[in-house]
């Protein structure tokens, strides 16, 4: 079974997509902020990550700049996030995300972008 981690500080959004993951036959992780996603990642294996790049304590940006760039951990990351802004999508390209939806986004799609990174 895949497991897969999201950091996402939304309730609601975390648990819709929790809830749609544990459909789909994958173990979730939550994560409600990105401190505590770093914290499980330390010492964890995930076969994927799902953040949002606006979080408390750390955000998702600096989540992905720690697992690529200083641990050289080579998770596929899946940014999600309401920010569509051209920079801020390349940013976190840049920094190492290998996909990104912009919120609003439909489970649908999210399914078929979430099996395309764990083949």
């Amino acid at each position: 079974m895949k497991k897969i981690l999201v950091a996402e500080d939304n309730k609601l959004i975390l648990e819709t997509i929790n809830h749609k993951l544990l459909r789909d036959g994958y173990e979730v992780i939550k994560a409600q902020d990105g401190k505590e996603c770093l914290s499980y990642l330390e010492n964890n294996e995930v076969d994927l990550l799902i953040t949002d790049l606006y979080m408390p304590y750390v955000n998702g940006h600096e989540v992905i700049n720690t697992l690529r760039n200083e641990w050289q951990n080579k998770t596929p990351i899946l940014v999600l996030s309401a920010d569509g802004a051209e920079d801020t999508v390349l940013k976190a390209f840049e920094l190492g995300a290998d996909d990104y939806v912009v919120k609003p986004f439909s489970l649908s799609e999210l399914t078929i972008r979430i099996r395309k990174l764990l083949q």
